[in-house]
């Protein structure tokens, strides 16, 4: 099993850039696909981006292309989440996940989670 904890969350204003960071323990780091998910106030969780376990493959939601990058650092059992250019849509809590299966940037399963930090982002 492994336990992750976020950090980085917090507010910016509108156009404005955070790095999230999610760090891990227990069993070994690189032997999981890292996600991240977030969740608005009165909407479901939803994904936002996935790498896996080399960092070979990435995967993005639609809504945050091109405006934020996910990466990781197997040394470090950290994985992060860049995020430019930000709107006040991505106003969330967001979550760290990570996966036992594989990812391909296909869909992304999680099996355990992280407990979230809120990210505000002011127009």
């Amino acid at each position: 099993q492994v336990q992750l904890v976020e950090s980085g969350g917090g507010l910016v204003q509108a156009g404005g850039s955070l790095r999230l960071s999610c760090a891990a323990s227990g069993r070994t780091f690189s032997g999981y696909a890292m996600g991240w998910f977030r969740q608005a106030p009165g909407k479901e969780r939803e994904f936002v981006a996935a790498i896996s376990r080399t960092a070979v493959s990435t995967g993005y939601a639609d809504s945050v292309k091109g405006r934020f990058a996910i990466f990781r650092n197997n040394a470090k059992n950290t994985a992060y989440l860049q995020m430019n250019s930000l709107k006040p849509d991505d106003t969330a809590v967001y979550y760290c996940a990570a996966s036992n299966l594989p990812y391909n940037s296909g869909r992304y399963y999680p099996n355990y989670w992280g407990q979230g930090t809120q990210v505000t982002v002011s127009s």
